[in-house]
C-alpha cells in the first residue's frame, strides 16, 4: 500500500492505542495552529493591544513606542489577567486528563467552563442576544449553556466597544493641548508652523508628569 504523504506507512497497521496517541498529537498541533486566534479574540489581548495603540496615536509619537513594544506589553498584561482562569483549566481539565482521571471529551467540557465565565463577565448583553438570535439558539438558563458559537463574536465587539470607550477618555486631553497650541500658533501668525510639532513635547511633558504608562496599565487592570 502506497503511503499518504504525511502519514507513516505503518498508521494503518498500528496498534489502536497508537493510533490513538497519533490523532491526539494531531488534535494538539491543530489547537497550538489556532492558538494566535484564541488569544486574540478569548482573552483580553483585544482591549489591551486596542488602547495601547490609542495612547501611541494620541501622543502622535509616530512608531514610538514600536509595535514589538506593544504587543510584548499586550501579551504579558494578558497573561497575567488570564492566569486565574488558566490556573483553573489547568487543575480542572488539564491535570485530571493528563492522569487520565477523565476523557477527553469531559477535559474539553472543563477547560470551556473558566474561559465562558471570564468572556460572560465582559460581555454585554445586548451583543451576546444578537448572536443568539441572528444564530436561533435557546435562550440558555447559565454561562456553560452559552454556545461559544456566539459567545466568542459577542465577546470580542463588547472589547472593542469598551477600548474604543477608553481610548476616547485618552485622547481629550491630547486633543486639548493641540487645540490650545493651534490657538497660538494662529495668534501669532504661524500658520506654516506644524501644530503637532510644537504640541509633541508638552504631550510627552503631560504623559510624564501624571506617570502615564502607570496610570493606563492601572486602568486596564481595574477594567477586568
Amino acid at each position: 500500500m502506497n503511503s499518504i504523504p504525511g502519514i507513516p506507512a505503518d498508521f494503518f497497521t498500528s496498534q489502536p492505542q497508537d493510533v490513538a496517541t497519533t490523532l491526539q498529537l494531531l488534535l494538539v498541533l491543530t489547537v497550538l495552529s489556532l492558538a494566535p486566534a484564541i488569544l486574540v479574540l478569548m482573552t483580553c489581548f483585544t482591549r489591551i493591544i486596542i488602547v495601547l495603540s490609542f495612547v501611541r496615536t494620541s501622543l502622535s509619537t509616530q512608531q514610538m513606542p514600536p509595535n514589538q513594544v506593544l504587543v510584548g506589553l499586550a501579551l504579558f498584561l494578558t497573561f497575567f489577567v488570564m492566569a486565574p482562569v488558566y490556573g483553573q483549566i489547568n487543575t480542572q481539565a488539564i491535570q485530571p486528563y493528563m492522569k487520565h482521571e477523565i476523557t477527553q471529551k469531559q477535559a474539553l467540557s472543563k477547560a470551556q467552563s473558566p474561559i465562558k465565565e471570564f468572556m460572560a463577565k465582559e460581555t454585554r448583553e445586548k451583543d451576546l442576544q444578537l448572536f443568539l438570535s441572528y444564530g436561533k439558539y435557546k435562550q440558555p438558563k447559565k454561562v456553560s449553556d452559552i454556545p461559544l458559537t456566539a459567545l466568542v463574536p459577542a465577546f470580542t465587539i463588547s472589547e472593542l466597544k469598551t477600548a474604543f470607550q477608553m481610548g476616547f477618555m485618552i485622547f481629550i486631553p491630547f486633543l486639548v493641548i493641540d487645540m490650545v497650541v493651534a490657538s497660538i500658533l494662529m495668534a501669532m501668525g504661524m500658520m506654516m508652523l506644524p501644530p503637532v510639532m510644537i504640541s509633541l513635547p508638552f504631550k510627552i511633558l503631560l504623559f510624564i508628569m501624571v506617570d502615564g504608562w502607570y496610570l493606563i496599565v492601572e486602568s486596564l487592570l481595574k477594567s477586568f
